[in-house]
């Protein structure tokens, strides 16, 4: 037998990690030769921001819960790598499997590399050029001392070849992500606000912001707020406030009737609101993905994507960080203007099966 440790730090590795659980117990269950530990780091240890979604996707509890806390960004990686690296010691796997590019994701890949344990990189390819986010530092990283490379779409391979990876250990695999989506579809839930707010389907918009460059400055935030607010034309606007955005958010918002604040959201909350929006207006990265399997037009606020299928192929585009590009645009969707997207290759579900097979086969 071989035991890969499954490393899951923060909310957006949860929904990569789960349908990899579930496609490693169905192996096991046909004999196969794997077996996992789940390992929380306890970057984000808050029930909102963590604890549901264990529940929500039937993630089992972790095996082990290294719990570093709160910190920044030197801080939660150093500890991290200790405690990782402790743990390695005392009790090594046979490899380690790290999703995205969370904090938790580089630093179990640099310790598990360094005691000698071979690294397996999920989304691994992707790239924003974006040096000010620290998540292009942590793929950058991973990438560089990985092992074998799980990648999301061509454009990820593409990048890793340019890096002089071989074919042989890139592994054009789907979307995790997606496939925890396409299953929970049915059991999506709606939330309470729905009813509260008397929420109609294609008759409100989703807004999720949380990047440095959009939150942390007061007066770029309610700017970014007065614009959709103006460009909404009256519509709902449901706003489940990021942590890190709360810190921010003045009393103006009460100025705009429509903008409606609301309590971060589980899962399958969250995933109805976005599935019968009329549209999504967000900084993540994650959501863009979602929103173009959904079939739901989505507007970023950034200037740059590492997931530039969802713009080629899917239903969203770049808007960019200033205010005043997001009334145009809105005013373009409003119309009926906004293109219709595409589901990009092997976002089918099956990823997690696809990259289970690749390590049965690796480490027999």
């Amino acid at each position: 037998m071989k035991r890969i440790d499954l490393i899951a730090g923060a909310r957006p590795n949860f929904m990569k990690i789960a349908p990899i659980i579930d496609a490693l117990r169905g192996a096991e269950v046909r004999g196969g030769c794997l077996r996992f530990r789940l390992i929380h780091t306890g970057q984000h240890y808050d029930r909102a921001m963590s604890g549901s979604f264990f529940e929500e996707l039937g993630i089992p509890q972790p095996d082990i819960n290294l719990e570093v806390g709160s910190g920044t960004q030197a801080e939660q990686t150093a500890a991290i790598m200790v405690k990782y690296e402790k743990l390695l010691l005392k009790d090594t796997s046979d490899a380690c499997l790290v999703v995205g590019d969370v904090t938790s994701t580089m630093a179990c890949a640099i310790v598990a590399r360094k005691v000698g344990v071979p690294v397996a990189h999920v989304e691994a390819g992707i790239r924003s050029g974006d040096w000010t986010m620290p998540e292009e530092i942590n793929r950058v990283v991973t990438d560089s001392i990985t092992n074998w490379f799980f990648t999301t779409s061509a454009t990820a391979n593409d990048n890793l070849g340019r890096l002089n990876v071989t074919d042989d250990h890139i592994f054009f695999v789907g979307n995790t992500m997606i496939d925890t989506l396409l299953k929970h579809l049915p059991r999506l839930q709606r939330p309470l606000c729905w009813d509260t707010l008397t929420l109609e389907p294609r008759k409100y918009f989703v807004v999720t912001l949380h990047r440095p460059g959009n939150v942390d400055e007061d007066q770029k935030l309610l700017k970014l707020l007065q614009a959709i607010s103006d460009g909404t034309h009256g519509f709902p606007v449901v706003f489940p406030v990021h942590p890190r955005t709360a810190k921010n958010l003045r009393n103006q918002v009460n100025q705009m009737p429509q903008l409606n604040c609301i309590d971060p959201l589980g899962y399958l909350e969250f995933n109805y609101l976005v599935k019968h929006a009329c549209a999504v207006i967000t900084d993540s990265g994650g959501i863009t993905e979602e929103t173009t399997v959904l079939g739901v037009p989505c507007l970023t606020l950034r200037d740059n994507t590492e997931r530039p299928e969802t713009i080629t192929i899917g239903t969203n585009e770049l808007i960019g960080t200033d205010p005043d590009n997001l009334v145009p645009a809105l005013t373009r969707l409003m119309a009926g203007e906004w293109k219709k997207g595409t589901i990009p290759q092997k976002w089918d579900g099956h990823a997690a099966e696809r990259i289970v097979g690749h390590l049965e086969r690796l480490l027999r």
